[in-house]
């Protein structure tokens, strides 16, 4: 395993945003699954210094995209314009050809516009005049929205919400973050951030990524994750139940928790880890409880035992 190589990254990202170790792992995993992240939370609380600290520290070409409800499908996906010279339309690509795109506030974007991330998210590329174009092989979305203001937002439906794989959110830093921050910008002349030397390219992300997906589950681990989402669609309180597509990402997730602990093979306990942040983008709708929802699982769902250094284990 080379988890190592990720640790100037993470250095990178704690220097960014501070006092939050959590969030970063979570974030890192849901990037080395090939997943997308919804961050729900206030204003100013370090969501795009953390995605620009994201795309320097593997070499990428970062892109933001600005909400609001009179932003078209075009202003993301990007637009055929007339050359008058050469007598013919040519593509101007728009903010999504990129390797790590910002979109912030998305719920202020219309339906209409939410629905030009859909095809991105989910099958890396766009569609344009009737013209396929493949977005980069690692396409990473962080999108935020704030969950005070409702005036004026248009909330994602259960289909857009599916396309990410976690919804996180930062939080306020600690009162020794909080004060640290304080000196830091005190002492900087300039009033801006520091931009750090890259720690990865994007050919050694790449990599990374090929690398999780070979991490090893037990056939006892695949049962026990398909026992948790089918006991989430036959949940009483659950309308919705976690689909296909959730199951599959919730398993790369727990292939990538496993990879940044230094396993090539994935516990019970990694599935569990991931569990509330891969159900919150999916149940917070149906549940307004995830943890206790999970709480009442994990107590009900056998989990296997004995899993060994392979991967192996038994119920």
């Amino acid at each position: 395993m080379n988890e190592n190589r990720l640790k100037p990254l993470r250095l990178q990202l704690q220097s960014a945003l501070r006092g939050k170790p959590e969030v970063i792992e979570r974030v890192l995993a849901c990037l080395l699954a090939r997943g997308h992240v919804l961050l729900e939370d206030m204003p100013g609380l370090g969501k795009t210094t953390l995605a620009k600290a994201l795309a320097r520290g593997v070499s990428g070409h970062f892109a933001r995209v600005q909400c609001t409800p009179d932003l078209l499908p075009g202003d993301i996906t990007g637009f055929s314009v007339f050359n008058a010279q050469t007598r013919a339309f040519e593509f101007q690509a728009g903010p999504v050809f990129s390797d790590i795109l910002l979109v912030d506030e998305i719920n202020r974007a219309t339906p209409r516009t939410q629905s030009a991330l859909l095809e991105s998210m989910a099958e890396g590329q766009v569609t344009v005049d009737n013209v396929r174009r493949d977005l980069a092989d690692v396409f990473f979305v962080i999108a935020t929205q704030n969950p005070v203001e409702h005036h004026g937002t248009y909330p994602l439906p259960e289909a857009q919400l599916d396309r990410f794989a976690m919804k996180l959110s930062i939080g306020y830093p600690g009162r020794s973050d909080e004060l640290a921050m304080l000196r830091h910008a005190a002492s900087d002349e300039s009033g801006k951030a520091t931009e750090a030397p890259a720690d990865l390219t994007l050919h050694d992300l790449r990599a990374l990524q090929g690398e999780v997906a070979c991490v090893t589950l037990a056939e006892s681990v695949q049962e026990y994750l398909l026992d948790l989402a089918r006991a989430t669609r036959e949940h009483p309180q659950v309308h919705l139940g976690v689909s296909p597509r959730g199951l599959l990402t919730w398993q790369r997730v727990a292939q990538a928790h496993a990879f940044l602990q230094g396993r090539s093979f994935v516990t019970p306990d990694d599935i569990q880890e991931v569990a509330e942040p891969v159900l919150a983008v999916r149940l917070a709708g149906e549940f307004s409880h995830i943890s206790a929802l999970l709480d009442e699982l994990f107590k009900r769902i056998e989990v296997p035992t004995a899993v060994d250094s392979r991967g192996l284990g038994r119920r």
